[in-house]
């Protein structure tokens, strides 16, 4: 781990300040900034695709669901001209679609397909290997152990390629009472942005009741939720408070309060904007730490950074745990044209 000081010269946006005031303590107050935080590969790629998608086509854009789970970038998307539909059969016969950072199902591709439009797969590269575990193990005739939340778009588009073969376990308690049919040949996967800490309790029940369950050939929990929690259990026990900026539909952001208060947070909150955070949250604070979900643009931190700033909270240090580097190709369709 390194530690060091934050630039924060990059260019701020406009807030209304003094919302917060400051709360006398017997201490300097400080800030411990988690790294990494925000925008992961996945979600980059996904929210670029629209992006290129809305400048390369001169026709309407629809996005089934949201691209990713942030109100700010789903609304700021919607304000340059994307349209999110819940699914398919909202578009337009023959327009254009996007499918989102979580993936679909065999069945929305069919319908997208059945309607001539014409499909853009925004899915996060690392969703995309899950569902390829998926089908493999049930071509083998595998029962599939799906840890995750049910009704989560990213765990049904996962449990649709493999509907025959798939349970879905949604916590550790559940891991108790799962019936399957042969357990000698049984795997688990898992939704990508699930607590690293849980999905390990639910896999290690799951195999007290099925010594023969198989893993899945790599880790499914993607890098950026492990990242995430690990930077978070790193700046815990030091903190006061922990903000966590982040949507609630944001499976990764809710994790990373979850987390944040089994390893020693006094008190955590998740925010979507700065103007959320409660005056009463800083009472007797002296120590905040502060991290972002996969899906938030480092703009609404900085935000946050500037309302705790007006408060008092001007010691500013950064605890950075990995450094990331991983980018992923866009979608083929919005790929530069080599032909020149």
């Amino acid at each position: 781990m390194t530690n060091g000081r934050v630039p924060l010269d990059a260019p701020r946006p406009v807030l209304r300040r003094g919302r917060l005031q400051a709360v006398p303590t017997d201490a300097p107050k400080r800030i411990l900034l988690a790294t990494p935080r925000g925008y992961c590969a996945g979600v980059d790629r996904a929210v670029l695709a629209v992006e290129k998608a809305l400048e390369q086509y001169d026709e309407p854009i629809y996005v089934r669901k949201e691209i990713v789970h942030n109100k700010h970038v789903v609304s700021s998307l919607e304000a340059e001209g994307a349209i999110f539909v819940d699914e398919v059969d909202a578009v337009p016969e023959g327009a254009r679609v996007i499918f989102s950072a979580h993936g679909v199902s065999p069945a929305v591709v069919q319908a997208a397909e059945d309607r001539g439009l014409s499909a853009i797969d925004a899915t996060c590269p690392l969703v995309t290997k899950v569902h390829r575990e998926a089908v493999r193990f049930a071509r083998d005739d595998f029962e599939i152990l799906l840890v995750g939340h049910e009704g989560h778009e990213e765990v049904e588009g996962t449990a649709g390629h493999a509907p025959d073969r798939v349970t879905i376990v949604n916590n550790p308690d559940e891991a108790d009472t799962v019936q399957v049919q042969n357990p000698d040949k049984l795997v688990w996967l898992s939704q990508t942005t699930l607590s690293v800490d849980e999905t390990m309790e639910t896999v290690r029940r799951l195999r007290a009741r099925f010594p023969n369950l198989q893993d899945p050939p790599s880790d499914d929990i993607c890098y950026a939720t492990q990242n995430r929690q690990v930077a978070v259990k790193k700046i815990a026990p030091e903190t006061d408070l922990v903000i966590v900026v982040g949507s609630a539909n944001s499976s990764n952001s809710v994790r990373l309060v979850e987390v944040a208060l089994e390893h020693g947070a006094k008190a955590a909150h998740r925010v979507d904007l700065s103007t959320e955070i409660e005056q009463e949250w800083l009472e007797g604070v002296r120590t905040i730490g502060v991290t972002s979900g996969a899906s938030v643009p480092e703009g609404l931190v900085r935000e946050v950074l500037m309302e705790l700033e007006d408060a008092g909270f001007e010691d500013i240090t950064e605890v950075r745990t990995a450094e990331e580097d991983l980018i992923f190709s866009l979608p083929k369709e919005l790929r530069p044209s080599r032909r020149g």
